[in-house]
């Protein structure tokens, strides 16, 4: 963000806000915050605004090259060259950035701060449409991160530690006891406010670009890796060796109802991967249809395909259609019937359950192909012309034959033929845009 330098204002606010000196050093600037954050904690019944200009002063403060602009040009020019006087972190995290939570109960302040929640983890299932029609239950191994159980993900002193601030803010000994106990991680696995990012997880580079020019960039801290902490090799826990978190292996039973769709998921709320003052995200299994050599599923109606004999078509048929869950349907006509080519015929109740009204069921519809003899000789097409339909067509003389030109008809494939011409039309579109001049002819020829 760039901003042009202000003339100089107010630079003594933060300073008076925190209670020391223009010329107090790093250490005076910490004691005097961690006295005043803790007097004026609204879980305490402080001021939540005073607790607010407390935390703003110190970020500034804190950071020698925002202080640096702070002592030349004052709070305006924190507003206007990095997006509002530096304020942008949340109050409650810069105080607990030095406790690693709330020493006054609960894990932030009285207004009820949202916990970050973690990632959902999706896995795709495979299921067959059997499985959607019948109901099935598959079990899966997984692997994922819990919380440490040795360490608990957090120091074991945090609890004594917390405990002990409250006694010793009130006889102002905090700063004694936070040297002591805060500074240091058990054995445990307990971890240290970063001393790069001061706990935030961000590192802030302010850059001089001009006399009046200064340029601010956020990224990651590199010491703790954007986690705010660090834990000494020595102090780190034996058992997740720093981490936290350990991986478990957990079987989960995946229950796919009755009528479940393709592209449905199923749910585990707070399985996936645990991290210390995270809310578990979830496990989601998405359902994916394989293809079915014989139905085809299209919402609550199955569809399948069956080929007639010219004879079955014109004399009747019957056949037996083994449906998803085994039971063999007898499919016939009736007496007399003549099926059409592309003609289909449904089945009321025989198509796929209704999720969750398992009882109700769509339709099962058949699409009908009428397969034709390849050829007939002359003593079929007489006893055909015997049983079938007189011909409709008129009859022609000599003499009309005579005048008509004769022509001969040859097979062919529809759809290849149109991708055929289609293709070529491309073409010849393509080669009128390379020749020279193309354009202005089409437009001459157009007016």
């Amino acid at each position: 963000m760039f901003g042009r330098a202000p003339k100089k204002s107010d630079n003594t606010k933060y300073y008076e806000i925190l209670g020391v000196s223009k010329n107090a050093s790093q250490d005076d600037l910490k004691k005097a915050y961690r006295k005043a954050a803790i007097k004026n904690h609204p879980d305490k019944g402080g001021d939540p605004e005073k607790f607010k200009e407390l935390a703003q002063a110190y970020e500034v403060l804190s950071d020698p090259e925002k202080r640096e602009i702070y002592d030349q040009y004052g709070e305006d020019a924190l507003k206007e060259g990095m997006g509002g006087g530096g304020g942008g972190h949340d109050p409650f995290d810069i105080f607990q950035s030095f406790f690693g939570g709330s020493p006054f109960g609960g894990g932030g302040s009285s207004r009820g701060r949202r916990q970050r929640r973690g990632e959902d983890v999706i896995h795709p299932l495979k299921v067959s449409l059997e499985d959607l029609y019948n109901g099935t239950s598959k079990k899966l191994s997984l692997s994922r991160n819990v919380i440490c159980s040795k360490c608990k993900g957090v120091s074991i002193i945090f609890l004594f530690v917390f405990v002990m601030l409250v006694i010793c803010s009130s006889f102002f000994l905090y700063e004694d006891f936070c040297t002591t106990f805060c500074s240091k991680g058990s054995k445990s696995g307990a971890s240290m406010k970063c001393s790069g990012c001061q706990g935030s997880g961000i590192k802030i580079s302010i850059r001089h670009l001009g006399p009046s020019m200064i340029q601010q960039m956020q990224h990651a801290c590199n010491e703790c890796k954007g986690t705010g902490e660090t834990i000494n090799d020595k102090d780190r826990c034996p058992q997740c060796k720093g981490e936290k978190v350990v991986q478990e292996k957990k079987v989960l039973e995946v229950i796919v109802e009755k009528g479940m769709q393709n592209g449905q998921r199923i749910t585990f709320p707070g399985e996936a991967d645990e991290a210390p003052d995270t809310a578990t995200g979830d496990i989601v299994f998405v359902l994916q249809q394989k293809e079915h050599p014989k139905f085809k599923r299209k919402g609550e109606d199955l569809f399948v395909e069956h080929t007639l004999s010219l004879t079955e078509a014109l004399c009747g048929f019957q056949f037996i259609l083994t449906h998803l869950d085994g039971r063999p349907l007898l499919i016939k006509s009736e007496p007399g019937e003549v099926v059409k080519p592309d003609q289909y015929k449904a089945i009321n109740d025989e198509g796929m359950p209704v999720y969750q009204r398992a009882f109700m069921k769509g339709k099962l519809y058949i699409h009908f192909t009428v397969e034709f003899p390849d050829a007939l000789n002359p003593e079929q097409c007489k006893s055909l012309e015997a049983v079938l339909p007189p011909r409709t067509s008129v009859q022609l003389t000599d003499m009309e034959l005579d005048e008509c030109e004769e022509t001969t008809l040859h097979d062919v494939n529809i759809e290849d033929e149109m991708r055929r011409k289609q293709a070529q039309a491309q073409e010849a579109y393509e080669e009128d845009d390379d020749m020279p001049g193309g354009a202005q002819r089409v437009q001459c020829a157009q007016q």
